[in-house]
């Protein structure tokens, strides 16, 4: 990939995306953790523990090659994103939990990404000039790519919430261009193998996405979490943030294969999203059971 674009405007691209998300996050969000930590808990262990394990099943299932599988595992590791907010809010989720899941698993991608992606790399091997890991330098770098904008957002939506308001729509809209052209990029790169990574990996993620809806739903369902909560709970899970992985692919690790499932997730994840929302829409109670708490 052109070097122009993976130094200076994925990075800049990215740091649109998680300013947005910043924008939209306000310290109070955390503090729904302690008003219904059953929802949140269920959410984010899902995430965080069963959603790897998926990913890892279906790659060793898959036979993929190394580096596709490192790619596959740095997409299940990668957090939700502003998105499932909007797929939340259109088919009758609880949006508020979205805003708080996406805040606090922006903090926690800081350490879990990183650890994830070691451990696939040490696991599957990939050359990756010569790297075994990511160490401390590279791990700096996906602190300062997933929290400084984010906490910009934050510090900007706290001293000016009426520009931070305005600027929210014309963001987002950015955003869903920046991470349109992000997904293109990295398809164009490859585009020579794009036919037998699609061969590879179409399968795959689309298994892995209709898989992180699925249990993203029926997992609060089982702990006796609210409709509305597992709506968005579906939502936050199956709806990841490829720019992020993408990013983190070429700036960090350095790879243009590695960025191709999560080039390839950003695409199909749209219409599986939508048609699970239109099923769980329809599923939906008249009148909402006791809330989780």
């Amino acid at each position: 990939m052109d070097t122009a674009l993976t130094t200076v405007g994925l990075p800049l691209a990215l740091a649109v995306v998680m300013f947005g998300l910043g924008l939209s996050l306000t310290v109070g969000d955390f503090a729904r953790i302690a008003r219904e930590p059953r929802a949140v808990a269920v959410a984010l262990a899902t995430q965080v523990l069963l959603l790897p394990a998926i990913c890892f099943a279906l790659v060793v299932a898959f036979g993929l090659s190394p580096v596709l599988a490192v790619g596959m595992m740095l997409l299940a590791a990668s957090p939700g994103g502003t998105t499932a907010n909007l797929f939340s809010h259109l088919f009758r989720g609880d949006v508020a939990l979205n805003v708080t899941l996406t805040a606090v698993n922006s903090v926690l991608a800081v350490v879990t990404l990183p650890l994830i992606v070691s451990l696939a790399i040490g696991w599957f091997a990939p050359p990756l000039d010569g790297s075994v890991g990511l160490q401390f330098d590279k791990i700096v770098q996906v602190f300062a790519i997933v929290l400084v904008p984010v906490a910009l957002g934050m510090l900007v939506r706290r001293r000016w919430p009426s520009w931070a308001d305005r600027a929210d729509r014309p963001v987002r809209i950015l955003s869903a261009v920046v991470l349109a052209l992000v997904i293109l990029g990295a398809l164009l790169a490859e585009r020579e193998n794009l036919g037998s990574y699609l061969a590879d990996v179409g399968i795959i993620t689309t298994l892995f996405c209709l898989a992180s809806l699925t249990i993203g739903f029926l997992v609060p369902r089982l702990f006796r979490v609210g409709h509305r909560q597992a709506v968005a709970s579906a939502f936050e899970i199956g709806i990841h943030n490829s720019t992020l992985a993408i990013a983190v692919a070429l700036t960090v690790l350095g790879d243009e294969a590695l960025a191709v499932p999560a080039a390839v997730y950003g695409v199909i994840m749209f219409p599986l999203a939508a048609g699970a929302g239109y099923v769980l829409a329809r599923g939906a109670p008249t009148r909402e059971t006791t809330p989780a708490v």
